[in-house]
């Protein structure tokens, strides 16, 4: 139980918690086959943040503000895991840059350049699911954890 209080020891839990889900991101990309989609990119990109704020916690600047950081960084991504998986299921539309539009009303010469201008992953593809959670919402449920888990290294007494 002593670990469970140690600000350094639960800020190495989230950062390796961050790192993980990046590892395994890049595992479903590279051994998968599965290519992210520009939603899945910016999900990275908080995680990479809270791994790098878990080692300067660790190893130089053990401060309140640092896990903070962790925790809008992990907040912010599960924010964009919830956003991605409603893409997916169809619930709101992702950006256009990313999502196929209505096609009712386009000319066939508009048609064929929506085709051709189209990402060549979309982001409002389910392309995994696992008890009924798209990899998006498995990022978001993660990531909320993630969150608290730092939120309780940033209110810990030092």
């Amino acid at each position: 139980m002593g670990l469970l209080r140690s600000a350094r020891f639960l800020a190495t839990l989230a950062g390796a918690g961050s790192a993980g889900l990046l590892l395994g991101a890049l595992t479903f990309q590279y051994l998968g086959g599965l290519s992210p989609c520009p939603m899945c990119i910016w999900q990275r990109w908080p995680h990479l943040l809270s791994a790098s704020l878990a080692v300067l916690f660790v190893a130089a600047l053990p401060r309140r503000w640092v896990a903070g950081l962790g925790a809008l960084a992990m907040t912010v991504s599960a924010g964009l895991g919830l956003f991605h998986a409603g893409v997916e299921q169809k619930w709101w539309e992702g950006p256009s840059t990313c999502s196929s539009g209505a096609i009712d009303g386009l000319s066939t010469e508009q048609l064929l350049e929506s085709i051709m201008e189209a990402p060549m992953v979309r982001c409002d593809e389910i392309v995994w699911d696992f008890l009924g959670l798209t990899m998006a919402g498995w990022n978001a449920v993660a990531s909320a954890l993630l969150a608290l888990l730092w939120i309780r290294v940033a209110t810990m007494r030092r």
